[in-house]
């Protein structure tokens, strides 16, 4: 065998579009996520972490820590449009590439006919991959993990961050695995961590001394199995290009319209769990949760929030439904309801939070849908982050508002730094832009001409 699975991972990816796209800010903390009192960091830059600061952190404790930073709004299609760039690159290698997220991928170089490698040439592909994304994505850096297997593949890629290559040699990865902490094996969370803990189980290596009976005694027979042989890096899931099953749903329409939150709430729970039995029947797991409303006027909200990392855990999967469902509107009734899992991995991330953390998980990155016409850019008021135009001085990013005004910074991401200008909240002149659903069309279109995604 040959280490022929690689890992890609992009560096702070959110973060590193932000400062890509704002000069002022690079080089200095940055903060993506929810803004608000109950706010979830969902990415920081690699200065913002130099202060503590992580993902699924309240943006609260984030701003105690690193006061200094900048707080943005997420800018999803400006995200996706880079994504779609950089997996463009992944796919000009192989045919066969596995997106986990916007920021991750698999990527089989055996199917691409590069067989007989040595490490060194590994390496060299790597290198040569971390290029052409920086290139495709205006420069933005990746890590990558290359091994024999998935499991190996999506360590190593964590390594060496930012912007380093680990190639793990074939036969070495038990040896690789045993020293490090027991949660580095994909299942095990803080609460797996701790019934090892109380048997003595801290690293891999401890983990490697337990048979299967015995670890199937101390953390039930759904992971015990698993684990025994991810243990030993016994992992022989394929890299999937294309998912048969894209997502894991659930919905139902109600004879009248429903306007009882309780009822309701209830009645997510119970196709949240209905959800989670269909994934761990599939042996599937999720990052992206979604909530699905027709309402009375039969217009459909599609609201999702993406995890840090996938889950099938019907706990989480409900307290995300909740917190989706808290912020729909019911004036009026919902007709149909609907929950649903995406994003989906062939592992999981147990434990991926506690009970309170899975409760404020909703935050971290939430799309709003709604199936109608879209007047969302004649709302008054304005996000950190969120791109604007003014005749007079250009395109320029929204530094802060509030108290009825709003101040923006001039600058692209071809621009040295800009000035920073205020204007009343409701100037006519200043116009929220639509530069990055362009950027994404434009993208599309770069698709359609170029290569084949």
């Amino acid at each position: 065998m040959e280490p022929s699975v690689l890992h890609v991972d992009l560096d702070a990816f959110f973060a590193a579009v932000e400062q890509r796209d704002k000069p002022s800010l690079r080089g200095k903390p940055v903060v993506v996520g929810g803004i608000g009192l109950r706010g979830v960091v969902s990415t920081a830059s690699y200065e913002a972490r130099k202060y503590g600061v992580r993902s699924a952190m309240s943006t609260a404790e984030a701003r105690s820590r690193c006061p200094h930073a900048a707080y943005l709004w997420p800018r999803f299609e400006v995200y996706r449009a880079t994504s779609q760039a950089v997996m463009a690159e992944m796919r000009a290698l192989s045919p066969l590439v596995e997106p986990l997220s916007l920021d991750e991928a698999f990527i089989d170089l055996a199917a691409a006919g590069l067989t007989g490698l040595t490490d060194d040439d590994v390496r060299a592909i790597s290198e040569d991959l971390k290029d052409s994304i920086r290139k495709a994505s205006g420069g933005l850096t990746a890590s990558v993990g290359a091994g024999t297997s998935k499991l190996i593949a999506k360590i190593a890629s964590d390594l060496d961050k930012p912007d380093g290559v680990v190639v793990v040699p074939a036969g070495t990865e038990a040896d690789f695995l045993a020293p490090m902490q027991v949660t580095v094996i994909p299942g095990v969370g803080p609460a797996t961590a701790q019934r090892l803990s109380m048997a003595g189980v801290r690293t891999v290596a401890d983990l490697q001394q337990l048979d299967e009976d015995e670890l199937v005694r101390q953390v039930g027979s759904a992971h015990g199995t698993s684990l025994h042989r991810l243990a030993v890096a016994a992992d022989d899931r394929p890299v999937v290009s294309d998912r048969e099953t894209k997502s894991v749903s659930v919905e139902d329409t109600f004879e009248i319209d429903i306007i009882d939150r309780a009822l309701l709430t209830a009645i997510a729970d119970r196709m949240a769990h209905r959800v989670s039995e269909r994934l761990q029947k599939a042996q599937l797991s999720g990052r992206t949760v979604t909530l699905k409303s027709r309402m009375h006027d039969f217009t459909t909200h599609t609201r999702s929030s993406t995890l840090a990392g996938p889950t099938d855990d019907p706990r989480v999967i409900a307290r995300v439904t909740r917190r989706l469902l808290d912020d729909t509107d019911l004036a009026g009734g919902i007709r149909l309801l609907g929950v649903g899992v995406s994003s989906l991995a062939d592992w999981i991330q147990d434990d991926l939070f506690t009970e309170s953390e899975a409760a404020e998980a909703a935050e971290a990155e939430v799309v709003d849908v709604i199936e109608m016409p879209d007047r969302s850019r004649e709302q008054p008021g304005y996000h950190p982050g969120q791109d604007v135009h003014h005749p007079d001085h250009g395109l320029g990013w929204v530094w802060g508002s509030g108290r009825g005004r709003v101040t923006v910074r001039f600058e692209t991401a071809e621009t040295p730094p800009g000035p920073v200008r205020t204007f009343a909240v409701d100037d006519p002149l200043l116009t929220k832009r639509a530069t990055a659903v362009a950027e994404e069309d434009a993208e599309a279109e770069t698709r359609h001409n170029g290569p084949n995604e």
